[in-house]
């Protein structure tokens, strides 16, 4: 059992910065991959970025790469996603859930068995 908690989401101008935190619970945070989610008002839910807890290694979707940055804090059980040049087309509901070993493919939705509420992202033009 996995429990996720979201936070740091907003309303920011185009161009400006969030930072998003996932605190996670009751599973050792040193063996997880922690994914991040987004699902804007009738789109599908898409993959932004990946990172392995143990090894630090991360990976991210095209349309976010170059602009956001994944990073994990072990002694806080947290995982952080800074979010940088926002642009409109960021507008979302941000999610954050779990894969543990044996892991699945990391950017397919099906994979993760733990998700945490989510948290809103909203960027002004």
């Amino acid at each position: 059992q996995v429990q996720l908690v979201e936070s740091g989401g907003g309303l920011v101008q185009a161009g400006g910065s969030l930072r998003l935190s996932c605190a996670a619970s009751g599973r050792t945070f040193s063996s997880m991959r922690l994914t991040w989610f987004r699902q804007a008002p009738g789109k599908e839910r898409e993959c932004v970025a990946t990172i392995n807890t143990s090894s630090g290694s991360s990976a991210y979707s095209d349309s976010v790469k170059g602009r956001f940055t994944i990073s994990r804090d072990n002694n806080k059980n947290t995982v952080y996603l800074q979010m940088d040049s926002l642009k409109p087309e960021d507008t979302a509901v941000y999610y954050c859930a779990v894969d543990i070993p044996p892991y699945g493919t990391w950017f397919l939705v099906g994979s993760y068995d733990y998700w945490g509420q989510g948290t809103q992202v909203t960027v002004s033009s």
